[in-house]
């Protein structure tokens, strides 16, 4: 049997990039090879430096598998920051600090323009300008938004004086070889490198050097990210992917309005789930060699302002966007005015960084309104403590500007008498419900001084604010036939104008089980924090060969419910 084996198709699987398939954590090769390598590092798990150097080639490994040759993109970047790193920290000048600074941030943001913006400006240069330039066919490499603020947080550390460089301390060329390998690990280390989370240098550096501990707890832990972020990708968030929320997007206008609405549901929980996932799985991985990386969502859809969404959802972009663009740009120091825009710029640019289209802007954009509006609230009297009249606000400002939206496409001749008709009495039926949720907090609010209503009725209206947003964001995914924006119009049409109530029946009958894994989604991820927290502590307190046959059996579960071919992560094209 086992020379009937192609073991050349199988080395050749494992070990040369394959556009086709690139080397995903919910992939069989990366188990094959994880087990492999896991297995050569425990041995040498207290050898720092042949530890860091045995991890440091894998993860190189890992990114070609990743992303081919676009290695050595990683490799430019990687030097070049370490380089301007040491020269900024030996500067005797401002000035020349400034100038090094400088060239980091045209270097890490030029590659990162280029490859990912090019086509974008090309694009609108052309929509505006009415010339017909060529585009031009450019891959993108996987990953390069995450690494390339890894390496600007290190440099722009380093200039403000709150990190040494790593080659601080060096004066041999022993040393200066580890101290390029020890940034190059951290820029490289394989679980945060193609999705995050974004890893600061002055966190992650210092465990470098440490002794490294693999405590039974430490382990179970992992062990529990690892198979709970493998069920939430590969089981909730492919599954109802496949099977439902990516049929809706492709064309919204076949289905009837609560079929687009539970698209609009199951997108959230998908997203949730497999960019939590993999984080997830990261954190695991990385805690397993012994390295200890943030939490990256906090049960974002728990939250009870936008503010609070930014503070629960990818956290280490949203803390990385507040203290490197909106710090940078001022904060709240120059004024409410200045704070307003600063907090909007900040947004813009955070869209713009999850994609280069116009959408991916419009969902930032809505975002730091939202945020402006709710930070300008807060200081306007005591009605306005309440979250539920923050949101309730925000959202019915969002309705007034979709009613103008509205408007216009009807005096233009798109829409006749009726459908127009249709729309706003939907668009005002949804702003009934909001102002009767928010009037009923407010009683409660009165009644019993301090209520659990008002909360409850912040969070559900924060979370269809969110949900209105991720229309945009899906509906400009790689891929999509259908224009964004005309995506996003006939999917809120058929929500306010052709709900037909009369269908829920029948499709809960015929979707019952991509429902049931949304509702499954939902509700693990608003279970109560403390029982979370027992839970975690009851699995690590299971033996081992507990946790490793729950691990095979979310394997088996993930076999079972797979799709023809491996599905990539969500944040894989940013």
């Amino acid at each position: 049997m086992l020379l009937e084996i192609n073991w050349t198709d199988i080395a050749h699987h494992l070990f040369v990039y394959d556009p086709k398939r690139p080397l995903l954590f919910n992939s069989a090769a990366f188990l094959v090879l994880f087990l492999v390598v896991y297995g050569l590092f425990i041995p040498m798990r207290r050898a720092t430096t042949l530890r860091t150097l045995y991890l440091l080639a894998f993860s190189i490994f890992f990114y070609y598998k990743s992303s081919g040759l676009f290695f050595f993109l990683l490799l430019i970047s990687t030097t070049w920051n370490f380089g301007l790193g040491h020269l900024m920290y030996t500067a005797t000048s401002k000035p020349s600090r400034i100038f090094y600074l400088l060239l980091s941030l045209v270097g890490s943001l030029g590659l990162l323009g280029y490859y990912k913006y090019t086509n974008f400006f090309i694009g609108s240069v052309n929509a505006l300008a009415g010339t017909e330039f060529a585009f031009q066919k450019i891959f993108l490499p996987v990953g390069i938004s995450f690494f390339t603020f890894q390496t600007l947080s290190y440099t722009i550390d380093v200039y403000r004086g709150d990190l040494k460089p790593v080659s601080a301390e060096a004066r041999t060329l022993g040393d200066w070889l580890r101290s390029l390998a020890d940034f190059a690990f951290y820029v490289s280390f394989f679980p945060q490198l193609v999705a995050g989370p974004i890893v600061r240098a002055a966190d992650f550096i210092p465990q470098i050097r440490q002794p490294l501990t693999l405590t039974r707890e430490n382990v179970g832990y992992a062990l529990l990210l690892i198979s709970g972020g493998l069920f939430k990708k590969a089981v909730i968030s492919d599954y109802i992917s496949v099977n439902f929320v990516d049929r809706i997007f492709a064309n919204p206008g076949l289905y009837s309005g609560f079929e687009n609405l539970m698209g609009v549901y199951g997108y959230a929980i998908q997203i949730y789930c497999d960019f939590s996932g993999y984080s997830d799985m990261a954190i695991g991985l990385a805690l397993l060699f012994g390295f200890k990386l943030a939490e990256n969502f906090r049960s974002p859809y728990k939250a009870i302002s936008v503010q609070d969404f930014w503070q629960r959802w990818h956290i280490s972009l949203s803390t990385w966007l507040r203290d490197y663009l909106y710090i940078s740009l001022g904060g709240n120091k120059k004024g409410k005015f200045r704070t307003y825009l600063n907090l909007m710029i900040t947004m813009l640019l955070g869209g713009l960084w999850h994609g280069a289209n116009w959408v991916y802007i419009v969902w930032g954009a809505l975002h730091g309104a939202a945020l402006a509006v709710d930070r300008f609230l807060k200081n306007m009297g005591r009605i306005w403590a309440n979250p539920a009249m923050r949101a309730l606000l925000i959202l019915l400002i969002l309705q007034v500007c979709c009613h103008i939206a509205i408007w216009r496409i009807y005096v233009s001749g798109d829409l006749d008498e009726l459908e127009y008709a249709d729309l706003l009495n939907g668009n005002l039926f949804v702003a009934g419900i909001w102002v009767g949720m928010a009037l009923l907090a407010m009683l409660f609010d009165w009644l019993f001084k301090k209520s659990w209503v008002s909360p409850v009725a912040a969070g559900i209206m924060v979370f269809h604010f969110v949900c209105f947003c991720w229309i945009f964001f899906r509906s400009g995914a790689p891929g999509s036939r259908v224009p964004p924006l005309e995506t996003t119009y006939k999917m809120l049409y058929q929500i306010m104008a052709v709900f037909r109530p009369e269908v829920i029946g029948q499709v809960v009958t015929g979707y019952w089980n991509v429902l049931l894994l949304i509702g499954t989604g939902f509700v693990l991820h608003l279970l109560p924090s403390a029982w979370d927290r027992g839970f975690t502590l009851g699995y690590i307190r299971t033996p081992a060969v507990v946790k490793a046959l729950g691990l095979a059996l979310i394997i088996w579960i993930v076999i079972q419910t797979s799709s023809a071919g491996v599905t990539p992560f969500i944040y894989f094209q940013f």
